[in-house]
């Protein structure tokens, strides 16, 4: 462990919008610091190498009514699925931790399905769990203090890390890479079973769904998350011994629907305990393990549409809305027996005049492709950027 003292986490309404007993932020708050640059200069220190993109932050708009709307009918959409995955993951993790799991959800996306994974544990089995959240950035890993933080305060058998959805799995394997550096540096082992909320990768064992569907916190950016920006690792504002940081957009609070969204959720606990009963008895019976399918079929496409960059390809319903309202989209492929599905998808791709094809056997409801000549933004596994031929 280390020999200097350990930051303390944050916690709102300081940092962040949530309560503080639902989180607690393993980030140093670096608010005040000019992060965010314009996309052309990230894009050339990107470009050039010089920079991880976790080194700046872009700027964060608030979002608009097309995106607000969105975000609204996939709540109404998706609640009640959403809340009974919650339950059957957080079941599963209950059990994988001998109902006493310290939750680490990975920042963002992984923010709120940890606190929901907690609400679900103490309304229905009164358990109040443990929540941190803590950065993890491709090319760098997991925060190397934020996991000190943990070894030094829980016994590391407990810890249980926590993500929104799996897409390619570069996620999982960052994490368990992370891990076995961390064990080798530090001596302190943490096991690196990832808790997902949905898995259509195909790329965890402990998840809720492995069904492809809009997780609306995929929709919006802090205004989902607590205010909260992405994660940032610049050695300009982060000591060797600081957590990574991260701003919080107190700015944004009028578009905030962050606990409306896990209000929304939760709202439906109460309805569905049979319901999860039954899926985990299923889970159990059918012990599933990873097969990376998600994987196998972002090389194929990767290959099959000449890319040959797995990093402009993007499976699944969140993914290929991101690269819809935010990219520059090539192209979209579909799953026909999932178009009722991605309704939304199809109307963005035909306001946006992006391609659609169908693609039988797709083992997403969707891909979406971003221009491997126009979008120079993708970072591959060392978070810099992918030259394309």
């Amino acid at each position: 462990m280390s020999q200097f003292p350990l930051p303390q986490p944050l916690t709102g309404p300081d940092f962040g919008s949530y309560a503080p007993g639902e989180v607690r932020w393993l980030l140093k708050d670096l608010s005040h610091v000019a992060l965010e640059a314009p996309t052309a200069e990230r894009e050339r220190a990107i470009q050039s190498g010089s920079a991880n993109y976790a080194e700046s932050l872009p700027v964060e708009y608030s979002p608009s009514k097309e995106y607000q709307a969105l975000y609204t009918q996939a709540v109404e959409r998706s609640a009640l699925r959403i809340a009974t995955a919650v339950g059957v993951v957080t079941e599963l993790a209950l059990e994988a931790r001998g109902n006493q799991p310290v939750l680490v959800s990975l920042a963002r996306a992984g923010t709120p399905i940890g606190i929901l994974m907690r609400r679900w544990a103490w309304h229905v089995h009164g358990l109040e769990l443990p929540h941190f959240t803590m950065s993890i950035v491709r090319g760098v890993g997991l925060d190397q203090t934020a996991l000190r933080y943990l070894g030094t305060n829980f016994d590391p058998a407990r810890i249980l890390f926590v993500d929104g959805w799996t897409g390619k799995g570069a996620i999982s394997g960052e994490l368990s890479s992370a891990l076995d550096k961390f064990a080798a540096s530090d001596g302190v082992r943490f096991q690196d079973d990832l808790a997902v909320l949905a898995d259509p990768g195909h790329c965890v064992s402990m998840f809720g769904t492995r069904e492809d569907y809009l997780i609306p916190s995929a929709c919006l950016n802090s205004t989902v998350s607590g205010l909260v920006s992405r994660t940032v690792f610049n050695t300009d504002h982060i000591a060797p011994h600081d957590f990574h940081g991260a701003k919080f957009y107190a700015e944004l609070a009028s578009n905030d629907v962050s606990n409306d969204f896990l209000d929304a959720i939760s709202a439906h606990f109460g309805s569905i305990l049979q319901a999860v009963e039954e899926q985990v008895a299923a889970h159990r019976a059918a012990a599933p393990e990873p097969t990376w399918t998600g994987w196998k079929a972002v090389e194929r496409i990767s290959a099959e549409y000449g890319i040959n960059n797995v990093n402009l390809v993007k499976p699944g319903v969140g993914e290929t809305t991101r690269v819809l309202l935010r990219r520059v989209p090539w192209r979209v492929l579909v799953n026909p027996d999932a178009r009722a599905e991605v309704a939304h998808v199809l109307l963005l791709a035909e306001q946006r005049r992006v391609p659609v094809e169908e693609v039988v056997g797709l083992p997403y409801s969707c891909v979406g492709l971003i221009h491997p000549q126009f979008d120079k933004s993708a970072v591959g596994a060392d978070g810099k950027a992918v030259h394309n031929a």
